[in-house]
């Protein structure tokens, strides 16, 4: 059973300033709440169905576990479509950021990523090609928002996502800096080398203005069609696949 001030507490973690009031966020279906558990996250508690009791084998029995009937799920649930079960997740005090350990390796530097689909799916993608460390710009969507965490599928367990003043880092740092941009060399005729940072910009502005002049090697993704655009995710998906078989 769970009460009305439970339901209550946990459908306010659907809005972002309670969320960073209370430290906890909502993370949805079995798959990813195990990736959570078997993280350095820390679960709070998890909240499940009858039906999916069976499956909760490969939990851990020190949580705190809540059978609660598919009514209350469906009115906590951040979906249209609940899975069963749901858990409250403490969110991390955010890493400092170690310019010095970046060397070395790539990473990803996302400007004024808004769509928090986009924002999961690129976390997802970063986790698939070994990319552990994103840096956000300040107003880019916010990673424990409900449709980031589903998008992730559980990626977001392992990617370190840090929010800082981008232009402030580009400033700081020597890494090469490949930027996304409309009049780039060929992605396809890019050597990324064996460290850098790849800086994707907004959905509609793209990169602003600002951090433009922090790029080392502006890069496209050649157009054969007539589609107006790519979306984000996707170009973040080309240039993961594309440094890597390079590098």
């Amino acid at each position: 059973m769970i009460s009305k001030s439970q339901i209550s507490f946990i459908k306010s973690l659907h809005q972002k300033k309670i969320r960073k009031e209370l430290g906890l966020f909502i993370v949805e279906g079995l798959k990813s709440i195990q990736e959570f558990i078997n993280s350095d996250y820390v679960v709070d508690s998890v909240y499940y169905t009858e039906n999916l009791m069976p499956k909760l084998g490969n939990l851990s029995r020190n949580l705190k576990l809540v059978e609660i009937t598919e009514s209350e799920l469906s009115r906590i649930s951040a979906l249209s479509t609940p899975q069963a079960i749901l858990a409250v997740v403490q969110i991390p005090k955010q890493s400092d950021l170690n310019i010095k350990k970046l060397v070395g390796s790539f990473l990803i530097a996302l400007d004024g990523i808004q769509d928090p689909g986009n924002l999961g799916t690129i976390i997802r993608t970063a986790d698939w090609f070994g990319l552990n460390t994103i840096l956000c710009s300040m107003d880019t969507a916010e990673a424990y928002n409900p449709k980031v965490v589903q998008a992730s599928m559980g990626s977001l367990s392992r990617v370190n996502i840090i929010y800082t003043a981008l232009g402030d880092f580009l400033s700081q740092t020597n890494l090469p800096v490949y930027g996304a941009l409309l009049d780039g060399k060929s992605i396809y005729e890019t050597h990324f080398g064996e460290e850098g940072i790849i800086l994707l910009g907004n959905e509609g502005k793209g990169i602003s203005d600002q951090l433009q002049s922090r790029i080392n090697y502006p890069v496209t993704i050649p157009r054969y069609g007539k589609a107006e655009s790519l979306n984000v995710a996707i170009s973040a998906s080309i240039f993961c696949s594309e440094l890597r078989r390079k590098s």
